[in-house]
């Protein structure tokens, strides 16, 4: 305890001394005579200083006067051992606080202090070098916390104080090596490195660090870093060039790599490889590089350097280096604007259609002259890998601030007598249900005054079927081209006609005629009803009938959908590598999965069905041909699919093998194999390589080339009418043999980043698999990265900007088959032909006592197809008044999607939606009693069937016009916002809108709203937050989502309304429509990264739950908004708790979510660069506690499956 004490004291002593001290020196600064007491006095603080870390402290806190003194004394003495004494207590500060102590120094005016003194010494005749060592190693420590450094050094005249010391002192290396650092300082200012470069610095750093030694490595280390920064200035790396010191570079480099076998100098390699790069960001640098060999030499280097892993930082910079000099070469394309062309009703004025459309046709618009100039940077993309995360307090001039733009305002747009138009489409408000049978509770019969309105048929321009055929009016519903018209029966219940089953149960012969035209699918009638199935490369098919089970097929599907099973069609081949032996009968059978049924038993998928709406369907290209996934239909796979782990130096070794395209050209093949832009384009007759196909509905694959024996470069076709817009991709191969493992490289992606480099698998669906009963897409691939390459992009198609690269995904594939047919995709397709079929289905299997189901045609598309329009709800108990009042004022739900074509996830949820409305579970007719759905299931038709990513016919993101669509142009746009007013006009606003989509750089399913709070509050304008008031119900449906389904993600979500969004359909629903809840759902293209999903790629099972539970969430919603109107007895209360994860807690903050959201690639990825962090707030006020009460809780699973609604 004494000894403690003791401690203490002298501690206490030592502290107070110094502050003494210090008193002291400040009294001795004020009389000029007393040198000696001042020499004195500094050398104390210097030993103490010196020895204990608590003084160095003090000395430097917040609010110490220690610093002032000492620099006040510096600055007026002249007596050299007191200046030497206090720079070395400086030195003692700095050298041991890390930055900080640095800053204080800076924020003293210690960089002016000494710069002053430098100068002052460097008058001396000689100047006393340790007065110059002192002050050059201070000065270099805290100069970079200095902003203006360099102009102050610039100023005082320090910048050829330091070069002439060292010009001079060139052999004397404890000199030297301070000012080679301080000289780095100063070069960070670009304009005093092009001053001291005028000065001959460039070729004094050459004489310091050639040619190769071993000794003074320090200082050759110092110098390499030097000369890397004065080459930043592209005068500076001009007069290298000029001189020859790029191939000076190279043979160091060379010499450093043979002699270094320890590899104790690494530092000294990379510096020379800085220098390089730094030299390289011009194009004279690149070309007196390429000139030099160094393409080869660092190949070659980097390949040596591959076996020792702490030699990474030499391989990645090699690689930078050569990616950079690579030559920039062209597409091998035409031009870069879409193969297929679409004349336009209306050119746009403005925008980038209307610059695509000005330009003249002999203007060469896939490269620039101009794209490879001097005063291009072109840095790699993870050139910056040591930089920090952006800061999370940014100001994003996106978000918008105004708050009288930001409140929303119901904008009519069009009259009513305008909007009238739109009425037909709402029949649910007027229909009277007098011609149905309905049970009678009530005793007032309700008559309607007014005409009783029929359903209005809308013609296509090929007499596709017509949006009405879902009417429930008697005796009016519109039948399919060439089918006959009927009646019910008087006094007879209503129900639909059942064309479409009864064109399932015999192969008609109209099938033949079309598929003989067609040489990618050939059917043909058998006695035993079966479907015949060919490929035209001559691979012989035996197809039978399926009457049994086959042994290795799994039960696989939602359990959503209990109860009801759906066999996928009629294929399924004995004469295709059976893969039971011992299974020898006739005959053989495919998977049963659990997806929805009707209650007629007929299932949502139909081959032959789907080869008849194809036939409607309408392409620009005038597609003939029918993708074998499309045609079978996709299962979801009964086994997991987890996100793959990405291989250490993978995107390395690729580039390697790009970069050897150069230097080994004699391997290269170059061979065309694939080509959209040439109509009569004969693929070679000899040699072994892969054959291509992309003609079918939503294909995308423009050229092939064959790089080598078994890589190939894929180019993808822009959306029609633009020059951009490359990532949705679906093709076809075929001619494979097993055991090769083939690379495929889409060489012109956009993006500079991709859910690619985080784990996400491509999608292959093999034929060969699908006969034997495995009908699915599966995730595929390896080796898979996404990486700029040395494609240059002209500035039209990178709007405007110049010098810009295009990317590469490449994946590496085995095929398990040998002369399979197997297809790729970006994501699981759905079609629009697809979608009609699924619609079709479900109209022919509800039960229309039950289920109110109608399908309209909202409008034509610009190349005339049909847009359709569903409308859900359940059918009134009785047609009296009560009942009738309270089927019309149901509130609605409008949703749409697919406004996007490549977001195909967004139709796979949109088609768990649709099956869990038209679903018999109580859940689902209690919902149908709770809303009225509308929806319109695919906004961008035309898109989707011509394999655009983002665009319509009119080169323009549908997403983008929704405050002032053109008719012409936008109709699915200017009609859905129609309905949407209508409803306005008749005071019936949704309660939600939500728009699906996909999301290609976030996991997890989220959504964004709209909030002017949360908006503000995002602009750091506190106050203006505090004072607005707001309704906090639009965050109650995510939140809801959230409890209850497992790939939802609320810390992802974000209600910020950006500038930029101000015109997409959620803000402008919101902002002029008036609806509070209105939303876009983003579903991932990859997978989650937390709960029951966590490390899992998502599928189409996840996606379709999704869409049912946000049926389910605004079951709760309903319960939330309007308890009174839930009628339901208590103990019914939670039909839907067997879907509920009670154990989920509802907390979570709001994020605001970039467009650029992923972390720049490194070599580790981090998968945890998504997570937030941020402290979680409970449920929200106003949307009511809805933990599931003690009694619902006791209702167990299967009292809840046995409850049936009254």
């Amino acid at each position: 305890m004494s000894k403690l004490k003791v401690a203490g004291e002298k501690s206490l002593t030592n502290s107070s001394r110094v502050v003494g001290l210090l008193a002291q020196l400040e009294k001795v600064n004020t009389d000029s005579t007393e040198s000696d007491t001042a020499r004195h006095v500094t050398s104390k603080i210097l030993h103490l200083a010196q020895s204990q870390e608590k003084i160095r402290r003090e000395m430097t806190t917040k609010g110490s006067t220690g610093m002032e003194v000492l620099l006040a004394t510096l600055e007026n003495t002249k007596d050299l051992q007191t200046i030497l004494n206090i720079l070395s207590i400086l030195f003692e500060l700095v050298s041991s606080g890390g930055g900080r102590r640095a800053s204080f120094l800076v924020g003293k005016g210690g960089s002016q202090i000494l710069l002053q003194l430098l100068m002052n010494a460097s008058k001396d005749s000689p100047p006393h070098e340790e007065v110059m060592v002192q002050t050059h190693s201070i000065l270099a420590k805290i100069g970079p916390k200095d902003k203006k450094f360099g102009v102050k050094a610039r100023v005082n005249g320090a910048l050829n104080v330091t070069l002439s010391l060292v010009k001079q002192h060139l052999q004397n290396h404890r000199l030297v090596l301070p000012c080679l650092q301080l000289l780095r300082v100063y070069s960070t200012n670009s304009v005093n490195s092009v001053s001291l470069g005028k000065n001959g610095v460039v070729e004094l750093m050459f004489k310091i660090i050639g040619p190769f030694s071993k000794k003074n490595s320090g200082l050759m280390k110092v110098a390499l870093d030097t000369l890397a920064a004065l080459l930043k200035s592209k005068t500076n790396a001009r007069r290298a060039v000029d001189r020859g010191y790029v191939q000076v570079l190279l043979t160091i480099y060379v010499d450093w790599h043979r002699h270094d076998n320890r590899h104790r100098n690494m530092l000294i390699r990379k510096g020379i490889l800085q220098s390089l790069k730094s030299v390289t960001n011009i194009k004279l640098g690149r070309k007196a590089f390429i000139d030099s060999n160094g393409m080869k030499i660092l190949y070659n280097t980097s390949q040596e350097c591959l076996a020792v892993r702490a030699l990474d930082p030499l391989v990645n910079t090699s690689s930078l280096i050569m990616r950079k000099c690579f030559p920039k070469n062209r597409l091998p394309l035409p031009t870069i604007k879409s193969s297929f062309h679409f004349e336009l009703p209306v050119i746009p004025v403005t925008g980038p259609v209307a610059q695509l459309y000005s330009l003249p046709p002999e203007v060469d618009d896939v490269v620039d002259e101009s794209d490879d100039n001097d005063d291009v940077d072109l840095e790699a993309e993870n050139e910056v890998e040591n930089e920090d995360d952006l800061d999370q307090n940014f100001k994003n001039d996106d978000i918008e601030t105004d708050i009288n733009k930001l409140k929303p305002q119901q904008v009519p747009g069009r009259t009513i007598e305008e909007l009238k138009m739109y009425e037909h489409l709402f029949p649910e408000l007027v229909d009277d249900f007098q011609d149905y049978d309905l049970i009678s509770r009530e005793p007032k019969p309700f008559v309607f005054e007014g005409k009783v309105r029929g359903p209005i048929v809308v013609p296509t321009a090929g007499d596709e079927a017509s949006g009405n055929s879902g009417s429930v009016r008697k005796g009016t519903v519109m039948k399919e081209k060439g089918e006959d018209s009927r009646e019910d029966g008087q006094g007879s219940s209503r129900t639909l006609p059942q064309q479409l089953g009864a064109q399932n149960t015999a192969a008609s012969p109209a099938h033949n005629d079309l598929v003989k035209a067609l040489d990618r699918i050939t059917l043909q009638s058998l006695p035993s009803q079966a479907v015949g199935l060919r490929k035209e490369y001559g691979l012989p098919l035996t197809v039978l009938s399926c009457t049994k089970v086959c042994a290795h097929a799994a039960t696989c599907g939602s359990t959503l959908f209990e109860g009801r099973t759906v066999q996928l069609g009629k294929l399924c081949c004995t004469g295709v590598e059976t893969e039971d032996d011992e299974d020898t009968e006739s005959s053989s059978s495919i998977e049963q999965v659990s997806v929805v049924e009707g209650a007629n038993g007929s299932t949502l998928h139909d081959p032959e069905l789907y080869i008849e709406v194809v036939k409607n369907t309408k392409s620009v290209p005038e597609y003939s041909e029918v993708a074998y996934p499309d045609y079978f239909g996709h299962i979801p796979p009964p086994f997991k699919e987890p996100i793959v782990e990405r291989p250490y130096g993978v995107q390395r070794t690729k580039i390697a093998q790009d970069i050897e395209r150069l230097i080994h050209q004699n391997d290269i093949i170059d061979r065309v194999v694939y080509d959209l832009d040439n109509p009569n384009y004969a693929p070679p007759e000899e040699g072994e390589f892969l054959k291509f196909n992309s003609k079918f509905e939503s294909g995308n694959l423009r050229k092939v080339i064959q790089v080598r024996k078994s890589e190939y470069d894929l180019i993808l076709n822009s959306d029609i009418n633009s020059n951009h817009y490359h990532q949705w991709f679906y093709f076809e191969v075929s001619g494979m043999r097993p055991g090769v493992a083939y690379r495929f490289n889409i060489i012109n992606c956009e993006k500079s980043n991709s859910q690619f480099n985080y784990g996400m698998q491509p999608l292959m669906y093999s034929v060969q698999e699908a006969l034997n009963s495995r009908p699915w897409w599966i995730r595929t691939g390896t080796d898979i990265c996404y990486y700029k390459n040395h494609f240059s992009r002209s500035s039209v198609a990178a709007g405007g900007q110049k010098g810009k690269s295009y990317y590469t995904i490449t994946f590496t594939v085995n095929f398990p088959h040998k002369d399979d047919v197997c297809y790729f995709a970006y994501h699981y397709p759905y079609t629009y032909s697809t979608l009609q079929m699924h619609l079709q289905k479900l109209e022919s299997a509800h039960n229309p006592q039950q289920i109110y189901f109608r399908r309209d045609v909202l409008c034509e598309t610009l190349s005339g197809n049909s847009c359709p329009l569903v409308t859900i709800t359940a059918m009134p108990e009785s047609n009296y008044y009560e009942h009738i009042c309270q089927f019309r004022n149901r509130p609605y739900v409008f949703l749409s999607a697919r406004v996007h074509p490549g977001e195909t996830n967004a139709s796979w949820v949109m088609k768990g939606t649709l099956e869990y409305l038209m679903s018999n579970s109580p859940t689902a007719q209690s919902l149908r009693e709770s809303y009225i759905f509308k929806i319109v299931p695919m906004l961008n038709p035309d898109g989707v069937i011509n394999g655009n990513h983002r665009c319509s016919l009119s080169g323009e993101d549908l997403n983008r016009q929704w405050q002032s669509p053109n008719p012409d142009l936008h109709p699915t746009i200017y009609h859905a916002k129609g309905l949407l007013q209508y409803l306005a006009a008749v005071k019936r606003l949704p309660l939600v809108y939500c728009d699906y989509h996909g999301h290609s750089r976030k996991k997890n399913v989220f959504m964004y709203g709209c909030s002017i709070k949360e908006t503000v509050w995002h602009t750091h304008d506190t106050a203006t937050s505090c004072d607005v008031v707001e309704d906090m119900g639009y965050r109650t449906l995510p939140k809801i989502l959230n409890h209850i389904a497992p790939a939802f993600c609320m810390s992802s979500c974000s209600f910020v309304v950006e500038k930029s969004k101000e015109s997409t359909a959620r803000v402008v629903v919101w902002r002029e429509i008036g609806v509070q809840r209105s939303y876009t759902m983003e579903s991932t293209l990859c997978g989650c990264d937390q709960g029951r999903y966590k490390g899992l790629q998502i599928g189409t099972r996840e996606l379709e739950e999704m869409g049912a539970k946000f049926c389910v969430g605004l079951l709760r919603l309903k319960r939330l908004t309007s308890p009174l109107e839930y009628n339901l007895p208590s103990n019914l209360l939670d039909f839907e708790n067997d879907l509920i994860e009670s154990s989920c807690k509802v907390t979570s903050p709001t994020t605001y979510v970039l467009d650029e959201d992923e972390p720049r690639f490194l070599e580790e990825v981090d998968y945890s660069a998504e997570s937030n962090d941020e402290l979680e707030v409970e449920l929200a006020e106003n949307t009511g506690d809805y933990e599931l009460s003690a009694q619902e809780e006791a209702l167990s699973d299967s009292e809840v499956s046995r409850t049936h609604l009254p």
